[in-house]
C-alpha cells in the first residue's frame, strides 16, 4: 500500500494524464458527473454520487457503430474504430464498481458486444472509499462493501492522505506508471486506513435503509411477483420520464438509429429506457401496452429476470440514485417494501 498527500492529488491526476486517458469526477453548472479531465476542470471528489455513475466511460450515452458511404453506383461500410488508447477512471464508489460487474455479464457474454469488451480491456478503474454514504444509500443490502471497493485500484481518505493500495494486473502497472508521487506507508497508516473503514461501517449501520430485506425476490418467484395485483397500486405515480434508467449504473438498454449527411448513413446506438411506451416497438406495436407492465418489468428485471440468469446476482447495486431523482418517489426500495407488507403501508 502506498499513500498520496490529498494536496498533490492535481499532479497525480497530471502524471496519469501523461500517459492515460483520464476521467474523473468534475462539477460544471453546480452538477457533478464523470468527465475527461482537464488543466482547468473542477475536480469533485468530496461528492458522494455523481448524477450518473461512470457506466458512460464503458457503455456510452451515444455511440457511432458504423457508417455506410455511397460514391456514385458504389457503397462502402466504414466501421468505427475500437477503442485503444488505455484509459483510467477514478474515483468511482463500490456500488458503481459492481454495476460494471453486472453489465460485464451482459455484454462480454456470447456474443461478445466487442464495443464495450475493448473499452474494458483498455479501462483501468481507481475506486474510492465511502468516506461518508448517505441516508439514500442501501448498498449493503446487495452485499457490496462501500468501505472496500473491489476495482484495479483502491483508494482510502483518511485525514490529509489518499491510501492506495493495486488490487490487480492493471492496477499494479498503473502503480508503476505514478510510483514517483506515492509514498511508502508505514504500521500507523495501516491503523489509519482500518480505522477509517471501521468508520464507514459503522455509519452504514446507521442508514435508513441498511435493514430492507430482500427476502422473497430471487428468479424462483417469477408468477407470484408477476401476477401480483400490488404492481396495479405502485406505478400509478409512475410519470414514465426515464429519469431512474439514465442514472442507473446498471441499466443497459440501448436503441439504435440512423441519421443521413448526404451522400453517407450512419448508425449509432443510445441509451433506451423500459419505462418509454415506444421502447422495443415493432411493426406490430408494443408488446407492453400499459405504464403498470413497462413499471413492473424495470423491477421484475432487477429483482427476478436478471438473477434468475446470473447466477443470484441482483441487477440493483444499492447505490440510491433512483431514491435521490424520481420526481414521484419511486424507487426499488418503495417496491420492495411494498411486497414486504404485502398490502400493508406502503
Amino acid at each position: 500500500m502506498y499513500k498520496i498527500a490529498k494536496e498533490n492529488l492535481s499532479a497525480l491526476f497530471r502524471l496519469i494524464a501523461e500517459t492515460y486517458g483520464l476521467y474523473l469526477p468534475v462539477k460544471k453548472a453546480g452538477q457533478t458527473n464523470f468527465a475527461a479531465w482537464s488543466e482547468d476542470a473542477e475536480v469533485d471528489l468530496m461528492t458522494l454520487k455523481t448524477v450518473k455513475s461512470a457506466k458512460d466511460a464503458f457503455f456510452p450515452q451515444s455511440e457511432s457503430l458504423y457508417t455506410v458511404k455511397k460514391e456514385g453506383k458504389k457503397m462502402s461500410v466504414e466501421p468505427e474504430a475500437l477503442k485503444e488508447q488505455n484509459f483510467v477512471v477514478f474515483g468511482m464508489k463500490a456500488c458503481d464498481v459492481r454495476g460494471l460487474e453486472v453489465l460485464d455479464k451482459v455484454f462480454l457474454s456470447e456474443p461478445v458486444d466487442t464495443f464495450y469488451a475493448a473499452r474494458r480491456d483498455h479501462g483501468t478503474v481507481v475506486a474510492l472509499a465511502c468516506h461518508e454514504p448517505e441516508e439514500t444509500c442501501f448498498c449493503k443490502v446487495f452485499g457490496v462493501d462501500a468501505a472496500n471497493p473491489a476495482s484495479d485500484v483502491a483508494c482510502f481518505p483518511a485525514g490529509e492522505e489518499l491510501y492506495w493500495e493495486a488490487l490487480t494486473e492493471k492496477g499494479e502497472a498503473l502503480t508503476e506508471a505514478v510510483k514517483s508521487l506515492l509514498a511508502e506507508t508505514d504500521e500507523a497508516d495501516g491503523v489509519s486506513v482500518e480505522a477509517e473503514k471501521d468508520a464507514i461501517h459503522r455509519m452504514i449501520e446507521k442508514l435508513p435503509y441498511m435493514n430492507l430485506s430482500l427476502e422473497g425476490w430471487n428468479g424462483d418467484v417469477l408468477s407470484e411477483k408477476f401476477d401480483s395485483p400490488l404492481w396495479e397500486e405502485l406505478y400509478k405515480p409512475c410519470l414514465a420520464c426515464g429519469t431512474c434508467t439514465f442514472v442507473c449504473p446498471t441499466c443497459q438498454c440501448y436503441d439504435i438509429k440512423d441519421y443521413t449527411a448526404g451522400n453517407s448513413v450512419s448508425r449509432y446506438r443510445c441509451w433506451d429506457s423500459c419505462m418509454y411506451s415506444d421502447f422495443t416497438m415493432m411493426a406490430h406495436g408494443n408488446n407492453r401496452t400499459s405504464q403498470m407492465q413497462r413499471f413492473r418489468q424495470r423491477f421484475m428485471h432487477k429483482l427476478v429476470y436478471y438473477p434468475a440468469n446470473n447466477d443470484g446476482m441482483y441487477s440493483c447495486t444499492g447505490c440510491g440514485r433512483c431514491v435521490e431523482k424520481c420526481p414521484s418517489a419511486l424507487n426499488i426500495v418503495k417496491v420492495i417494501k411494498a411486497f414486504q407488507n404485502q398490502g400493508g403501508e406502503k
